[in-house]
């Protein structure tokens, strides 16, 4: 009776009809009386939420002090209903750690006895022998429920912001039973850990106590497990060995489309800024049958707790991917269809603050983030979109409380720390950014927090990667402070590891700029030019410009150097104007003016038809070094124009061949160009009053110019005359000693007279 009653208690289960489970599951246990039937029924009821009567019943028969798995299950139960401190009563607060060793070695002692059993012939040792495989199983299970345990502390503790007990009680866990993948996902999930800290502590875990139920693949399963857990590493932590674990899992054991192999490659190509192709890959999560029929069907009976079929650690990155690459309207359709399917899950509300982030209402965005840390207070992206709220206004100090928040609960990401750095840097604390930003280097790339030196070691001597943006940011510190060769060394590192990240080149050219910008004020002026002109090639590339980020990091700025302080970064129209007023100035400085004012004109095009803001207002800066330039460009035309003129009069004491009449040609076509060179001025009085008065002078000494040039038209043309009337009375022409005649003096007066009038009516 009691094994057709088990069967039928089993048959309800599988069928998820919980009040027939627990009706006959009650009859077993009246009839046998037995702890694992009893365990069996406390389970049924914890499934169905049922917390009290599991707690009850296994109160009822004392299992908790004489069962391992049932005092996990009433310490479970406990936890269920937010009693944490009873929950840790029965748990205990210290962990076995002693399983730690003694796990391997059983591991082993099993795998021993298995290949003894095969060599015995003895009937009876061979049931001695499966009795201790029995007694094995059994200590195996209870091992396991000993690191069962050790996660129910760590969750405790977690809710008590203990959090370093907390890391320590999942660490224990996972060491104890390496299958124990919860706690390895709070580690991780939570950023429990450094990047170079997970990649130490996964190579410390002993996978081959992974036990299968076919020895033969024992080993293939050990590797195939560390390859799993390796996908969620932290994507800074070692981009190669992420890669190999990701592709391998892909081709071998054909998983390319298994959504976890897909949303650590878009966590990835979001670490490199490649935001287009993370969210191709976010989007095919998303764009199952399943979430298709959920959104184009008004099903009110769905449950409100549900997923929509997929796990909610994708919606964060996907809102980040459609969030960098201005995707507003996509934004604005999911959170309307997650309001009306999941209204009581935070990645809701998420997804409603970052949609009101995107159209700049920061306002409403604060308010929905704040929603959802408090429905999740372990949400990273809810923590840090909250803090953005505040950066995004300008209120420094409370975006840096805030701030401290996110890192204070996230001690192994590094991004809290960053942020903080570009706070203090925004306050122009330089002493603090620069402390800030040292951590958040040392957490990127595996050094001891607390002796990162000043400046960086060389990239190609460091073992792992790290955050390219975390160099720009130390790079503008020693900007602000004077240390040109410092910054230059760190812009171009951090450009090199953003190269070698395979990053998208469009994210990092305020980078770029910036060591343009370094290079300029050290006098390298050819280098920063080519700098310049590298950025505006990658933008005419089509790539989006600018790294403004919302889970990650960014690279905005400036005109002076560039730098982020808040989630918003450079408008396109903005960073491409920036960079063409930054390479007129260059111009400017190396002497090329015409070059220069072409450059500026476009610049300030740029810069007017942004719209206003940040980028209009440089337009300002823009217009004035235009209006330099052409006040430099039209001085040198003049100048040049002086030099051919006493070039040609060099050129007739050496050649006195040549008739007056052709010199007097060239001056007064020389005089035209001048005249026509200097027409520029009126347009450049539009930009400031100082180029008229520097222009006066030079007006005088042009005028002076032009009458001597008319002195000599006329001694030309007195020449011609005196020639026309020698042919026409030969006899006087003889007679050149003699006075002028009253002819010749009548026709030299009009001449001079004219010329009296140009000068007077120039005055």
């Amino acid at each position: 009776m009691e094994k057709y009653l088990r069967s039928w208690r089993q048959d309800a289960l599988n069928r998820g009809q919980h009040d027939s489970a627990i009706y006959i599951g009650d009859k077993v246990l009246a009839l046998t009386n037995s702890d694992s039937d009893a365990f069996w029924l406390a389970q049924v009821h914890f499934s169905n939420n049922n917390f009290t009567r599991a707690l009850a019943l296994l109160s009822r028969k004392d299992l908790v002090s004489r069962s391992t798995a049932c005092r996990y299950l009433a310490a479970h139960c406990y936890i269920k209903q937010n009693q944490f401190e009873q929950a840790l009563s029965i748990l205990g607060e210290h962990n076995p750690t002693d399983l730690v060793r003694d796990t391997n070695s059983r591991r082993k002692i099993q795998h021993l006895n298995g290949q003894s059993h095969v060599t015995l012939r003895n009937g009876k040792s061979a049931r001695s022998e499966r009795g201790g495989e029995d007694r094995e199983r059994d200590d195996a299970n209870n091992v396991r429920f000993e690191a069962a345990m050790c996660f129910l502390r760590g969750l405790c503790f977690a809710k008590q912001n203990a959090f370093d007990r907390a890391r320590d009680c999942y660490k224990d866990a996972v060491r104890i039973d390496v299958q124990c993948f919860e706690a390895f996902d709070q580690l991780m999930k939570n950023s429990l850990m450094s990047p170079t800290e997970e990649l130490e502590f996964l190579e410390s875990l002993d996978f081959d106590s992974v036990s299968s139920p076919d020895p033969t693949i024992a080993q293939e399963a050990a590797h195939f497990t560390k390859m799993l857990y390796t996908t969620r590493l932290s994507k800074y932590s070692s981009p190669a060995i992420l890669s190999d674990a990701t592709e391998t899992l892909s081709t071998h054991y054909n998983l390319s489309e298994n959504p976890d192999i897909l949303l650590s490659r878009a966590e990835a190509l979001y670490t490199q800024c490649r935001f287009a192709e993370a969210l191709e890959l976010t989007s095919s999560i998303l764009s199952t049958s399943q979430s298709t029929d959920l959104t184009t069907t008004n099903n009110a009976s769905m449950p409100a707790n549900s997923h929509l079929g997929h796990a909610p650690a994708v919606y964060p990155l996907h809102l980040a991917c459609l969030y960098e690459t201005g995707a507003t309207n996509a934004l604005f359709l999911l959170s309307h269809m997650l309001a009306d399917h999941a209204p009581e899950e935070p990645y809701t509300y998420l997804a409603i603050g970052v949609y009101y982030l995107a159209v700049s209402k920061i306002a409403e965005a604060r308010r929905f983030f704040s929603k959802a840390s408090l429905l999740d207070p372990h949400s990273a992206p809810a923590w840090i979109g909250f803090a953005h709220t505040f950066a995004a206004e300008g209120e420094h100090d409370q975006a840096i409380a805030a701030y401290s928040t996110a890192a204070r609960l996230f001690q192994g990401s590094h991004l809290p720390q960053l942020f903080l750095g570009m706070q203090h840097l925004a306050l122009n604390n330089m002493s603090l950014a620069h402390e800030y930003l040292c951590a958040a280097y040392a957490m990127s790339t595996g050094s001891v927090p607390g002796s990162s030196p000043s400046l960086p070691p060389n990239l190609s001597a460091a073992p792992l990667g790290g955050d390219p943006l975390v160099l720009n940011e130390l790079g503008v510190v020693f900007y602000h402070q004077n240390n040109l060769g410092a910054a230059v060394e760190l812009f171009r590192q951090a450009l090199a590891l953003a190269i070698s990240l395979h990053c998208e080149p469009g994210a990092w050219v305020a980078t770029r700029a910036n060591l343009g910008h370094a290079l300029r004020r050290l006098g390298r002026l050819p280098e920063a030019l080519r700098e310049f002109d590298e950025c505006l090639r990658v933008g005419a590339g089509g790539t989006s410009m600018g790294y403004s980020p919302f889970l990650g990091g960014g690279a905005g700025g400036s005109s002076a150097v560039a730098t982020s302080s808040g989630v918003g970064g450079y408008e396109d129209r903005g960073l491409v104007g920036s960079l063409h007023t930054s390479r007129g100035l260059l111009l400017l400085e190396l002497g090329r003016t015409t070059e220069a004012v072409a450059t500026l004109h476009e610049a300030v095009r740029v810069l007017g038809a942004s719209g206003g803001g940040d980028a209009a207002g440089g337009a300002g800066v823009a217009g004035t070094l235009l209006s330099r330039a052409l006040e430099l460009w039209a001085l040198e035309g003049r100048e040049k124009d002086r030099r051919v003129i006493e070039e040609g009069a060099r050129s007739q004491s050496r050649n006195p061949n040549r008739s007056r009449e052709v010199r007097g040609k060239e001056r007064y076509m020389t005089d035209e160009s001048s005249r026509r060179r200097a027409r520029p001025e009126p347009y450049t009085e539009e930009w400031t009053d100082e180029v008229t008065h520097a222009a006066t002078p030079e007006t005088v000494d042009t005028e002076s110019a032009e009458e001597n040039v008319e002195s000599v038209l006329d001694e030309e043309a007195d020449g011609l005359l005196r020639r026309a009337l020698g042919r026409v009375r030969p006899g006087r022409q003889r007679r050149s000693a003699l006075p002028a005649t009253p002819e010749t003096g009548m026709k030299d007066t009009p001449a001079r007279n004219r010329k009296h009038r140009r000068s007077h009516s120039r005055q």
